[in-house]
This record gives structure tokens, sequence and C-alpha cells, in this order.
């Protein structure tokens, strides 16, 4: 075991691409010294500073917000959040200027008029330096992910961040602890969550009996359109992280529904995993190729890259099973599905099947049926209108009017930090466990033990559901 810990130091220890510059992979694997990442993922829980889970921040009649990053993730936010009531965009910020520029831009005509920050990759601390900012979205490279989150919330601000919150066991520590300490949200911006609201209730109204199993996972094929396309990403950072990883990179979107069913952090937790990975069939391959004809890829064609399809397996404290698929670099369809197997009844998301316990499929009249009797009141009063406002189907816009909802009438987060940190965590540990013959390793309790008396999340709107929509 005790080899087993030490590589996983190394792995744990991925800082991803430096953001200062060098060389494109330079500092990519820089392994923290192992009494460090020991403490880190074996260390006994000290007491809790404070409990983040079911913690109301003071209300905020407006919501003052700064974006950091403007791809195609915070652009998108951007867009939902000006039809939000009671939103105000405050600041700017992209190290690229025509991304920052064409943000503000967009804007013109409405009442916002931020300031905005470029031209340097410390242009971000500005933003979050500034006492006008209630909230800052993250919506930027991974790696940069949890620096940002803890100096926004080290300056006073909430932090709202982009998945995967954190990519290091020593990351995962340090969001919860800051949000601890700070008393600021740090929300993982989830929107797959969302999806899944009408399961949620069927589990809590007991459709399902005794929750015995779910899957879910991340199935898209981002080799051409993302992966080598050099005006997608900027600097190339997520093949990069393709490059020097080897795990479930992206857990969150399959997991944090999941978790959200089962009672995760509330009621119940995870206990510990396993992952498997198959070899690199596809991305060495079209890095040669590429590189055989345009010498920008010819510093990628001698990388090994992480496995197409990982798969793990994750038990519970309640004596349950989650199964995670990742793959985003072989030709399969895409997929973000979720499946829930109980005592008494089983459900896909993606396509809607339900069974109430038979063999055979309920029909599609008899799942709408279903569906609609199993509402939540967040659906009933924006499900229609987050439609209209689009961001994959509606999701993104109902996440970003939840979140603001819930700031203007001091209620708690659906998704804490320890949801960030939780979900966030099996990427490393995943990677861990391949390199390691796929051995188990026990996932963190980031709560502390908290998640025995912990409260599931409110969704019935008996409180708040009262910020309107501007569509």
């Amino acid at each position: 075991m005790k080899s087993n810990r030490r590589n996983f130091l190394k792995l744990s220890g991925l800082s991803g691409l430096s953001i200062a510059g060098g060389g494109i992979f330079k500092n990519f694997s820089q392994a923290n010294k192992e009494e460090n990442m020991l403490k880190m993922l074996y260390r006994k829980p000290p007491m809790q500073r404070f409990n983040m889970c079911g913690y109301a921040a003071p209300k905020l009649d407006v919501v003052r917000i700064g974006i950091i990053g403007l791809g195609e993730r915070g652009f998108g936010h951007l867009n939902g959040l000006i039809k939000i009531e009671g939103v105000e965009i405050k600041a700017l910020c992209d190290i690229r200027p025509e991304f920052a520029n064409k943000a503000k831009k967009s804007l013109e005509g409405t009442a916002h008029n931020p300031k905005v920050y470029s031209g340097d990759q410390e242009s971000w601390k500005k933003l979050c330096d500034h006492n006008d900012i209630d909230v800052v979205y993250i919506a930027t490279p991974w790696d940069m992910h949890t620096p940002m989150a803890i100096y926004a919330m080290e300056h006073d601000k909430h932090a709202c961040v982009e998945v995967p919150a954190a990519i290091t066991i020593e990351e995962c520590w340090k969001l919860v602890e800051t949000s601890e300490r700070t008393r600021k949200y740090c929300r993982m911006l989830e929107n797959a969550c969302y999806g899944s609201l009408v399961t949620v209730n069927m589990a809590r109204q007991g459709f399902f009996g005794e929750i015995v199993h779910g899957e879910g996972g991340y199935i898209h094929n981002l080799v051409a359109r993302y992966l080598f396309n050099k005006n997608q990403y900027w600097d190339m950072w997520r093949l990069k992280q393709n490059a020097m990883r080897n795990g479930d990179l992206y857990p969150t979107h399959g997991l944090g529904p999941l978790c959200q069913i089962m009672d995760i952090n509330r009621g119940n937790n995870l206990d510990y995993m396993v992952s498997m990975s198959t070899d690199d069939f596809t991305l060495g391959a079209k890095a040669k190729e590429l590189a055989s004809k345009d010498d920008f890829f010819k510093p990628y064609a001698d990388q090994t890259y992480g496995g197409n399809m990982t798969t793990s397996i994750i038990r519970t404290k309640k004596g349950q099973t989650i199964k995670l698929g990742h793959d985003t670099s072989s030709p399969n369809i895409h997929s973000a599905w979720h499946k829930i197997v109980g005592s008494k009844g089983t459900k896909f998301e993606s396509p809607r099947q339900i069974s109430n316990g038979g063999e055979s499929w309920l029909s599609e009249q008899e799942v709408i049926s279903l569906e609609k009797k199993y509402e939540p009141a967040i659906i009933t009063k924006v499900g229609e209108l987050a439609r209209k406002a689009g961001g994959h189907g509606g999701i993104d816009f109902l996440q970003n009017w939840f979140l603001v909802d819930s700031l203007r009438n001091g209620l708690p987060f659906d998704q804490d930090v320890y949801d960030a940190a939780l979900w966030s965590s099996i990427a490393p540990l995943s990677e861990w466990s391949i390199a390691n013959y796929s051995s188990s390793i026990k996932v963190p309790d980031f709560t502390y033990g908290s998640w025995i008396t912990n409260k599931p999340f409110d969704i019935s709107l008996e409180k708040g559901g009262n910020t309107n929509i501007k569509i």
C-alpha cells in the first residue's frame, strides 16, 4: 500500500498546465511532497470549522456579478444572467481582449455597463479586488478554478465555479477550508443536476423504494471540434489535460445528479471506489496525423495520452453502487445518461424510460403522466421559461435562476462546497486507481462526518421563488 500511496502523490499533485507559460507541458505533472499528499488524503479530519451545508448567507436584493472567462461557458452564463431580475453584471474578465470586448459589446442596449479586465494573466485578481461585486463566476481552464475560487472567497466574494471545481485532493480540501473559514459559498456550476430534479423528487417520494444502484457518465467525442481545434480552447489547455492524465477527468456531469438522488453528503456518503481505463486508440494517432501537416501540432505528437474509455465503480456508505463512464476521445454517440435502479422501480434519464417494478418499460403516456405527478415546484414555475431562455435545453438557465433566487432570498444553495469537493475528487482518485492496477481507494469525507445529520436541499420553493424572469 505504501508504494501505491507514493504513486498517488504524483497523480494527485498534478497542477495543470503552467499559467506562467514556458514549455507547453511545463509543470504539468509537478508532484507535491509525499508527506503533504498523505496529509491531504489520509489525514484524520480535524473538527469542522463551520458547516456550510444548509448555511444561508445574508440575502442580497441585488446580486452583483463578475465573470472570469468569457469563452463558450462564460459567455453562456452572461447571456442567461442578464435575463434574471435583480442581477447586475459589474465586471468581465478574459485574458483575450477580443473575448472580453465581445462580451461587453453584447450588453449594449441593456442596463449593464461592466468594467472590463483583460490583457494579462493577473487581470482576474483586479476583478476580485473590487468591493462592488458579490459573486464571481469562474469559467476558465480547470487548473485555474481552485486558485481563483479561493482568491474570490478570501476577498469577500461568493465563488461560482465551472466543473470540475478542483483537480487534486489538496485543492478539494483547500476549497472546503476556505469556504468554512470565510463563510462564503463555493458553488460548483453542475448544470446536469437540473435535468434530474423530477427523479430526485420521485426518489424522495418513495417511487423507487430503496435506491440500489445508479449509473451515469459523460460520453462526448471532443476530438475534432474541441481537443484539436486551434481556435477553441485557450492555449490548447483541454488537450494538455488529456496528454498528462489518465482517468475520469470529467466526472461531475454523471455523478452529481446521482449524488443528489442518493442524498450523498446529506444522510449518505461515498465510501470507496475503483477505476479502469482502456489504452488510447485515437488521440496519439490524431496528433501525429495533424503534426505531419501542421507544425503547430508537433509538440503534441509524441505525448502519451490517457485512455479513451474510463469506467469507475463507487460504493456508498448505505451499500449502494454507482457506475460512471467517461469517454471524450472515441467516435461514440454523445450521451450524458443517468440510470436509477431501486427495489421497486427503475428510471433512465436519456432516453426517458420508467419501470414500476415490472419486466417492461411503461408507455410514453404513462411516463409523461408520472413525471408530471412528481414535477417539483421549481420545474412547474420556471421550466418552460428556462427552455425558452436556452442553454443545454434550459438547464443552464434554471441553474442560474435558482442560484440568484437563493441569494436574493437568503436561502441555502442546493449545491455546496462539500459537493464541489467530493464530486471533483473522483478524477484524481480514478487516476490513482488506474495507475495501481485498478486497486480500490477510500473516498475522503469532506464533511468531517456532518453528512450523517445534514439535511437534503429544498426543491419545494416554499421559500423564495419570487425572482422574475425577463424574456
